[in-house]
Parts: C-alpha cells; sequence; structure tokens
C-alpha cells in the first residue's frame, strides 16, 4: 500500500494537497485529508456543499476526495459525508471505466486492523464517466464525532484507502473477475448449495452450513458437533426464540462474509412513513429503529459468543449515545458485561448539562438501572464525587 499525498483543508475556500510522495505505478494507496478548523469548515459549508482535495495518482489515475462537514443531501444532515471521486478529461472521449475499491476511515482506527473500524465497501465499484464518485453519505454522525477523542485541537485525519483492480485480460476472459474469500462465503450463504441445517426465527426459515457455523463460533460448535448436539438436533429445522429474522440474517451474514451487513427496512414502505410523518420524524423513526437493530445483534453476538460482531456493536452504540437512549444501553452493557459501552455510557452521562441530567434521571430507564443494577449508580456517584474534588 503505497502514500498518496496529504491535503489539508482549512477553511471552505482552503484546500492544499502535497503528492510529492505519490507512486503513479502502484495499485493501491492511500491518501490523507487533514481537517483543520473543522468547526469553521462546518459553519462555511451548509449541507450540499463540499470542500475538495487536489488530484492524487493510485494505479495511474487521477482521483480527488470531497468532504461534506454537514452531509451530502438533506436526508444526513447530521452526519459527515465523504466521497472519492476518479478525475476525468470531459472532453476525452472514450475513456476506459476503472474498478476500484476503496475505504474512509479515521487515521487512529486502523491501528486495530479490524473490518469494523473501515467506513466503504467491500465490492469493486465502477468509476464511469456516468457515476464518477462512489462514497459514504454517513461516514460519522458529527455529534458522536465531536464528543470522540478523533478530534483533537478541532482537527481530524481522514484516511482514504483505494486498490484499482488489475484485469489481465487474457484470465479476464478466461474465468472472469476473481471474487475474495468473504464473497465466496456469501455466495455460499445465498445459494444454500450444500446447506445441511436450517433454522426456524421468527417464522422465516434459515439454510447454512453446520462446518462454517462451527468455525466461527463455540456456541454453534458445542450445538451442532458438541455436548448439545443431541437435543439441538432431534428435530430437522432448529427453532431459535426471542430473536427476530432480520437479527439473525444479519448474524448469519457476518459469519460468513466477516463484515456488518445494512440494516433491513421493515415491511412499512417509504410511501406509507412519508404520508404519518413529516422528514424530521421519519429520519428519527429510521435512527431509532437502526439502533434497536444493533442493540438486538449485540445481544446476538454476545449469545453466540462472537466476539469481533460483539465489537464493532460496541464501537457503534458507543458512538451513538444520546440523551434518550443511554439508559437503554447502560442497561445492555452491564447485562452482557460490556465494560467499554459501560465506561463510554458513564462518560456522557458525566458531561451532561444539569437539565440533561435531571432528564436522564427522571426515565424509567433509569429508574430500572437503580433497581436491577444498584451498583452502576454507586459508580456514577463515586465518578461525580472524583470531578468535583479535582
Amino acid at each position: 500500500m503505497s502514500f498518496a499525498g496529504v491535503s489539508v483543508v482549512d477553511s471552505a475556500k482552503h484546500c492544499t494537497c502535497d503528492t510529492s510522495a505519490v507512486y503513479a505505478g502502484a495499485d493501491s494507496g492511500y491518501h490523507l485529508l487533514m481537517v483543520r478548523d473543522y468547526s469553521r469548515t462546518k459553519v462555511q459549508l451548509p449541507t450540499g456543499e463540499s470542500a475538495t482535495t487536489g488530484l492524487f495518482t493510485v494505479g495511474e489515475y487521477d482521483w480527488y476526495i470531497e468532504y461534506y462537514p454537514n452531509g451530502e443531501n438533506p436526508n444526513c444532515r447530521d452526519f459527515v459525508s465523504l466521497y472519492v471521486t476518479r478525475h476525468t478529461l470531459y472532453d476525452c472521449e472514450g475513456e476506459e471505466d476503472v474498478e476500484a475499491k476503496f475505504s474512509f476511515s479515521l487515521v487512529d482506527q486502523l491501528e486495530k486492523h479490524k473490518p469494523v473500524y473501515i467506513h466503504g465497501t467491500n465490492k469493486t465499484c465502477t468509476f464511469s464517466s456516468s457515476a464518477p464518485s462512489w462514497g459514504s453519505d454517513r461516514f460519522v454522525r458529527r455529534d458522536a464525532l465531536e464528543r470522540s477523542a478523533h478530534l483533537k485541537g478541532d482537527c481530524l485525519t481522514i484516511r482514504c484507502d483505494i486498490m484499482v483492480v488489475c484485469k489481465d485480460h487474457k484470465i479476464e476472459d478466461a474465468a472472469g473477475t476473481v471474487p475474495d474469500i468473504n464473497q465466496h462465503f456469501g455466495h455460499l450463504l445465498q445459494n444454500k448449495v450444500g446447506a445441511d441445517v436450517t433454522f426456524e426465527v421468527g417464522g422465516e426459515t434459515f439454510a447454512a452450513h453446520r462446518c462454517v457455523l462451527a468455525a466461527r463460533s463455540k456456541v454453534f460448535m458445542a450445538q451442532l458437533f458438541g455436548p448439545m448436539k443431541e437435543g439441538a438436533t432431534t428435530s430437522s429445522v432448529i427453532q431459535i426464540k426471542d430473536m427476530e429474522a432480520k437479527v439473525f440474517r444479519a448474524l448469519l451474514s457476518f459469519i460468513y462474509t466477516d463484515s456488518l451487513p445494512a440494516m433491513e427496512k421493515d415491511s412499512m414502505e417509504e410511501d406509507e412513513m412519508s404520508e404519518v410523518m413529516d422528514e424530521g420524524r421519519e429520519e428519527a423513526a429510521e435512527f431509532e429503529m437502526w439502533l434497536q437493530w444493533l442493540e438486538d445483534l449485540f445481544v446476538a453476538a454476545d449469545r453466540y459468543d462472537l466476539q469481533l460482531l460483539k465489537l464493532i456493536c460496541e464501537k457503534q452504540l458507543s458512538e451513538h449515545i444520546s440523551v434518550s437512549s443511554v439508559t437503554s444501553t447502560l442497561a445492555l452493557a452491564e447485562k452482557h458485561h460490556c465494560c467499554g459501552l459501560k465506561e463510554a455510557c458513564l462518560k456522557f452521562i458525566q458531561v451532561q448539562s444539569p437539565s440533561c441530567l435531571q432528564t436522564v434521571m427522571a426515565t424509567s430507564g433509569w429508574d430500572h438501572i437503580a433497581v436491577t443494577y444498584p451498583w452502576v449508580v454507586k459508580e456514577f456517584i463515586a465518578k461525580l464525587a472524583s470531578n468535583q474534588r479535582k
């Protein structure tokens, strides 16, 4: 992976790009986007307007990044949006399409080397004259970013990785584009070839492969091949209770592909939803559904001992804590022994204003914590007392 320069954004109208370290012949490379004076860019660039980096080269093609501090469109105005664009010569006809994979990440997240910390796509995208840009319209929520340690001194650094898919035409003609192992296993789940176990969840049935499940989860190993085998497999269909079908489908998808899928939309069509609520309420409702789905997936990951999936959900939940959700998230963290998520919730409550703190403590969720986990309340009081002494 070669280094493809640095761009610095310090206002809506000022962006510099240092491309002195570009390796033009490399098929993969990364470019760093440094945002200085983040607060000013947020004020100067309303929703739909972006700051654009200078050109950098990866795979012998020129690229640039578009940074939208207030979202690329009104539907994502609470998020930072990022897009990578292949630079083309508009008066040049017949330019070939470029196939590439890309990802965006905050630089300190890359140290963990886990797929969860990357916002991008696992599939190959075609950058063409009609579709030159691909990206993430919801890279990170602004409020989560502004609470996080990633924004230091009103600055942040974003890394964009690009891998151009090189095509040997002889190989392509003979065999086509070769997918990676995650794609192979994803196709295996979809086409059900060789499936030898069936689950019934929420009124739906799912076909899967015992060896794949057992290799990924100690719980499935015990259930399908170990001491739990006899009781779990006397029936031709294994029933899983207390879980929604869309959560189990996401769980299976992760087991086979090692990546978190997008949440399925509920059966209510968008037109129907728009009839009963305005745009703002619709967006809030979708976010609440996503948050509930994420919490349920967190519980499922803990149930089947999928530690990476649990870590993915923990990170997402930690970045989306709000006054309305903090008590339910705190209870979830305590019930499933997730110290990192619990600490994030307690820190969030600590920094709230007195009025927000009163709102949190007036909820039934806080009453539930006080009754079910009284030691958590004691820990929180001790933290507040420690802060006052400082």
